[in-house]
């Protein structure tokens, strides 16, 4: 490779083929019932939220998908692995339909490969174990915590690999919050800002309120450039005593264009409970076959607890 081509890579003007997936989190907020079953296991309707996390960047384009896990955590592995006696029995009792369900966690051509986080030092850390799969260009990073529905329209990420693709830059998912909000999320400042995009000049990690640069809150979508990984190297502790991925952007910006992105969609904080609840909610109001005896459900729950006035 020449060393245009490496800027090329670096600023990266191709398609993105590779996402990340930080999954090595002991999810605390919903024990117990993440003392044996992780987190992104946990299911909206029928599929796991690590699921519509893969989905997503599937349909973008994305062919080799990394999990970053520990070494406890293997459930992760064993569901997008062959279960060869669970599609021997399906196949034997001639449930054709679930059988294809099974098979078609992951598409042809679609590889997914684990790595291990050996200790739980941050987001920053997690993604610079991906590095000698990422090699050097462009990658997704997705926390499958945050689910996005788009209804139909393309994916949260899709969107945003249109974007970087076009402006050969990183790109970061952005959403609105209430000023008092500030403290829970990552905050942009940008210049530019137009429509759903615009381009960032810095970046905070959960500032207050009274000193936070903008209500531009960082959503757990990023399209990042390989220079990241460099940055993360000789990133030390902050928040938490752990690597932020968030400083490394902030030095990253220094060098190279990041856009902020609005996507079109709705975020559900699945690493919440109430986020999950709503996330259900929706997409059982929303299923093409539930849909009709979700709404039953739910109303009659609300007259037999007497709600009238939502």
């Amino acid at each position: 490779m020449t060393s245009g081509s490496v800027t090329d890579a670096r600023r990266g003007n191709r398609r993105i083929r590779k996402a990340v997936f930080p999954v090595a989190g002991l999810g605390t907020r919903f024990l117990p019932a993440t003392k044996t079953v992780p987190k992104e296991m946990l299911p909206i309707i029928d599929k796991p939220l690590i699921q519509y996390a893969v989905d997503e960047a599937i349909e973008a384009g994305c062919d080799t998908l990394v999990f970053v896990t520990n070494r406890y955590k293997h459930a992760v592995a064993d569901y997008f692995d062959k279960a060869y006696e669970l599609e021997q029995k399906l196949e034997r009792a001639g449930k054709t339909e679930q059988l294809e369900l099974v098979r078609n966690v992951l598409p042809p051509g679609v590889r997914a490969i684990f790595v291990t986080q050996a200790e739980a030092l941050g987001l920053g850390h997690a993604v610079l174990c991906a590095r000698p799969v990422i090699g050097d260009e462009p990658f997704a990073v997705l926390l499958p915590d945050d689910l996005i529905w788009t209804r139909g329209g393309p994916g949260a990420l899709s969107q945003m690999a249109d974007l970087a693709q076009a402006q050969q830059a990183s790109v970061i998912a952005i959403q609105d919050v209430q000023r008092s909000q500030t403290g829970s999320y990552g905050i942009v400042a940008t210049e530019d800002f137009s429509g759903r995009e615009g381009r960032i000049t810095a970046i905070v990690e959960k500032p207050a309120p009274e000193v936070a640069p903008s209500t531009r809150a960082v959503v757990g979508r990023y399209i990042l450039s390989p220079r990241i990984f460099d940055l993360l190297e000789t990133t030390p502790p902050g928040a938490g005593g752990e690597i932020q991925l968030t400083d490394a952007i902030s030095q990253l910006l220094r060098e190279d264009p990041v856009f902020a992105y609005r996507f079109r969609g709705t975020r559900f904080d699945c690493g919440a409970h109430i986020g999950l609840i709503e996330a259900t909610i929706r997409y059982a109001l929303d299923h093409e076959v539930l849909s009709d005896a979700a709404r039953r459900v739910m109303q009659n729950a609300l007259d037999e607890l007497g709600v009238t006035d939502l």
